[in-house]
């Protein structure tokens, strides 16, 4: 029955649907996998299982994924009557009260929570190692970090444990994790999902929402039950014309596309990453397409000054906020040293700082969207490393800086996405000789997830990664 947790969500609603499966042994095996596999892993920090038995007795036969087992990240998913940690032990004791709205669409869509997966504290870094709950192991090796922040989701779905996880990410935190799962995550155009009811928008547009999957399919399904503004949005992308899920298997047709090997703010890039892009751009141009080595031209020393800025405010927001809605005083002991680090950097910045970085953010996205008019997609690394072995963000007295440089230095392919709103992917399309999983990136023009979709499904197709099975699973 395990080995249900294999298949897509759309196969598995599509047994549910049948009659083949019951909504009851599809949840059955997700939680058997959960209980054999997580001990390994610990991907999965709070279970659900009765709340989610309970479930079924209300579950809509006719919603399209009814049935279907879901995990939410442990970070902005508001379930009522559950906790909702953002892995910091400040919020140890928080339950919601209310669901937000993404959940809301999640529940209606059909889909059956079964629990709560792993984050680092507040979704800062680029590994899911909090001190909370401990580190997530990476399927492929659990000697590895999953990455981050959105690990907990992406090692669960890579290591069987349910085919969809909802997972956020502000700098890749979906695409980074996704990269060194091996498995596919898509961060849609800035507004494409609801952040209500309790924010409008998160580090001025820098969070999306959306989940990890095993397919292209299952992304954009996923994508048609969830998108659109809620009430309150401060801004959305225009409406797509038709299902984002009718864009997979049609035919691209022939894409200029971009591909580049250095990020556009330095940093130290692997040879097996720039090995996973250089191939995938050339079965690009076997599949037809025009390809050429290019990328936008900005200043990448400015890019990382304005990413810090935005990055260091939204920490130091998250604890104020979280400090206003609990009654409580956040106090050092309540964080860990990196976190509370960044909660102190902030305060030597002043508001104007804050609108200064805006400004700059938006300009910058309005400097790169014509590059975009010459291509059609732009193809990188995910990473600038392929998965690390677990502790190797850590802090280490006898090279101080090295910690930050690292978690500032993985994320330097996916960070600019956020930057300007724009929809981008994560493929699993080579694998290192030691069998870890390295991701290649495919963005797109603002609000045209169409076009990548399209390319990702043709590429799914032509190096299909689905018959790789971590070795936990």
């Amino acid at each position: 029955m395990e080995q249900l947790m294999r298949l897509s969500a759309v196969e598995q609603a599509r047994l549910i649907r049948t009659g083949e499966v019951s909504a009851a042994e599809m949840l059955e095996a997700s939680i058997s996998a959960i209980e054999r596999l997580n001990p390994r892993i610990n991907a999965v920090v709070l279970p659900l299982f009765a709340r989610a038995k309970e479930t079924l007795k209300t579950l809509d036969s006719n919603a399209p994924f009814a049935g279907v087992p879901l995990l939410l990240k442990d970070f902005l998913a508001e379930y009522a009557g559950t906790r909702l940690t953002d892995g910091s032990r400040f919020l140890l004791d928080y339950v919601s009260t209310h669901d937000s709205e993404l959940v809301a669409r999640y529940r209606r869509a059909g889909f059956v929570i079964v629990g709560k997966t792993n984050t680092p504290e507040f979704a800062s870094k680029p590994t899911t190692e909090p001190e909370l709950f401990g580190k997530t192991g990476n399927p492929w090796n659990p000697a590895y970090s999953a990455g981050g922040s959105s690990g907990g989701s992406a090692a669960a779905v890579a290591a069987g444990m349910a085919a969809v996880a909802h997972a956020n990410d502000g700098g890749g935190s979906i695409r980074c994790p996704a990269s060194w799962c091996g498995v596919v995550g898509l961060k849609p155009t800035r507004g494409r999902n609801p952040l209500g009811p309790a924010y409008g928008d998160m580090g001025a547009g820098l969070i999306c929402e959306h989940v990890v999957t095993h397919t292209v399919l299952d992304s954009a399904a996923i994508l048609d039950c969830t998108a659109g503004a809620d009430v309150g949005a401060p801004y959305a992308p225009a409406p797509h014309p038709r299902p984002f899920a009718a864009e997979v298997g049609v035919d691209p047709g022939r894409l200029r596309i971009a591909f580049s090997t250095e990020p556009l703010a330095s940093a130290p890039v692997h040879d097996e990453c720039r090995r996973a892009a250089i191939a995938a751009a050339r079965r690009c141009e076997a599949l037809g397409h025009h390809v050429e080595e290019a990328s936008p031209q900005v200043s990448g020393e400015h890019f990382t000054e304005i990413f810090t800025t935005l990055w260091l405010g939204m920490v130091a927001w998250a604890i104020r906020d979280w400090g206003r809605r609990t009654g409580r005083e956040p106090t050092a002991r309540d964080f860990e040293a990196h976190t509370w680090k960044m909660f102190a950097l902030d305060a030597t910045r002043r508001p104007s700082d804050l609108f200064l970085a805006i400004q700059d953010m938006q300009r910058m996205a309005r400097d790169i969207a014509p590059f975009f008019d010459r291509h059609d997609v732009w193809l990188t690394p995910t990473t600038t490393q392929p998965p690390q072995p677990n502790g190797w963000f850590d802090f280490d007295p006898a090279h101080p800086k090295q910690a930050t440089q690292r978690i500032g230095d993985v994320p330097k392919f996916t960070a600019i996405a956020n930057m300007t709103g724009q929809p981008a992917i994560s493929l699993p399309l080579h694998w290192t000789p030691e069998g870890l999983p390295v991701g290649v990136q495919l963005v797109g023009r603002y609000g045209d997830e169409a076009t990548i979709l399209r390319l990702a499904a043709q590429l799914e197709t032509d190096a299909p990664w689905r018959g790789r099975v971590p070795p936990v699973a």
